[in-house]
């Protein structure tokens, strides 16, 4: 079985996590850009930050024999923090870069004007780089921040078939696949979706456009939820090619409208400029 978790913060993970998912399966992950629990102050810990998911993270997941691929935004809870909307103008010079598959996580957290503003901007940018959006819809209030995000889209120059709307349950996924656009869900422990909430949403909505992730980061969950859906829909009657399509496939489609989609994995150099995984050693 072959696993793709198309949203996924490895920075906020252990190399143990990295070890665990190969195991299950997983050969590729999409890390994107986001909220890092602490406030940035300005935008030169932005920069550190996206050089570090160009550069340390795919060194780091190569060591263990994961192809990852990042997602380049100003999140939308940093985007109403006035010391951080300068981020906007340093986002070009990475959206030109290899492994940046998408433009994301972009969308809505509150919902206010200055998220507005995030938003269209980074459409555009989108546009104007041949890249896909990643699209964060909002943890309450959650059909009106997709129908918000969506009339946004339709105004945009981006298409809505080179987005994907993420983070929905069952109060969304119909009118955001009546839209056109490509459909995540992050299953967690706690919170959002569960294996069982998302197999039935496969079997009344079907795997068409649908990607699965486990949107683990620095909180309550885990790097292994995208197996766990996989093994309850072979158990529950999908047979391997559903599992294939829902949890390779499609999210290799959706990134592959990057054009920069690389999904072999060679051996990383000893080192990172200098740094290893290593310790203990020369």
């Amino acid at each position: 079985m072959r696993l793709f978790d198309p949203h996924i913060h490895m920075t906020s993970r252990t190399t143990d996590d990295y070890e665990a998912m190969y195991a299950a399966g997983v050969r590729a992950v999409v890390e994107p850009a986001f909220w890092l629990g602490q406030p940035r102050t300005s935008p030169a810990s932005f920069r550190d930050y996206f050089d570090s998911l160009l550069g340390w993270e795919p060194f780091r997941a190569a060591q263990y024999g994961i192809a990852h691929h990042c997602t380049i935004a100003l999140n939308p809870k940093e985007a109403n923090d006035p010391r951080c909307a300068p981020v906007l103008d340093e986002l070009p010079r990475y959206l030109v870069k290899d492994r940046v598959v998408a433009v994301g996580e972009i969308g809505y957290d509150s919902m206010t004007p200055a998220e507005d503003t995030a938003l269209a901007a980074q459409l555009q940018l989108a546009a104007d780089h041949g890249l896909p959006a990643l699209v964060h819809t909002p943890h309450r209030d959650k059909l009106a921040g997709l129908r918000r995000t969506l009339d946004v889209v339709r105004e945009s120059a981006l298409p809505t078939d080179r987005v994907l709307v993420d983070h929905l349950n069952e109060t969304t996924v119909k009118e955001a696949k009546d839209s056109g656009a490509w459909l995540g869900f992050s299953v967690y422990p706690d919170t959002k979706m569960d294996e069982a909430r998302m197999v039935a949403i496969l079997r009344a909505h079907g795997p068409d456009r649908v990607l699965v992730n486990s949107a683990a980061d620095w909180g309550r969950s885990d790097p292994l939820k995208t197996r766990e859906v996989a093994d309850l829909m072979l158990a529950e009657g999908f047979d391997e090619d559903d599992v294939d399509r829902v949890l390779w496939r499609n999210p290799v489609a959706f990134y592959g409208l990057s054009g920069r989609l690389a999904l072999d994995v060679t051996a990383p150099d000893a080192t990172h400029e200098g740094n290893s995984i290593l310790r203990g050693g020369e």
